[in-house]
């Protein structure tokens, strides 16, 4: 069993920058490869970044490619999304999920733990 719980949310104007991060328990995190989603109002969620185990692949929604970075520090236990040149259609609900296995996914239901979520709002 994973926890998982995000922060580093908040309100920004557009341009502007925020570094997510994501704690999770237990000491198997090196073993999940893990992902960042995203939910509008009145949308789906969907697919932001994701990064396998050791850290070295990642892949990202074209989205956010060149603007978002995932990275994660196992010894802390933590993975982090950087948000640069941020725009009002980054605003969500963002959040990390950790999945069982090897390969990185980039499906909701390819990921079996979830955190509560982080609010980020963008302003132009």
């Amino acid at each position: 069993q994973v926890q998982l719980v995000e922060s580093g949310g908040g309100s920004v104007q557009a341009g502007g920058s925020l570094r997510l991060s994501c704690v999770a328990s237990g000491r198997t995190f090196g073993n999940y490869p893990l992902g960042w989603f995203r939910q509008a109002p009145g949308k789906e969620r969907e697919f932001v970044a994701a990064i396998s185990r050791s850290g070295i692949r990642t892949t990202y929604a074209d989205s956010v490619s060149g603007r978002f970075t995932i990275s994660r520090a196992n010894a802390k236990n933590t993975v982090y999304l950087q948000m640069n040149s941020l725009k009002p259609e980054d605003t969500a609900v963002y959040y990390c999920a950790a999945r069982v296995g090897s390969a990185l996914g980039v499906r909701q239901y390819e990921y079996d733990y979830w955190g509560q979520g982080t609010q980020v709002t963008v302003s132009s």
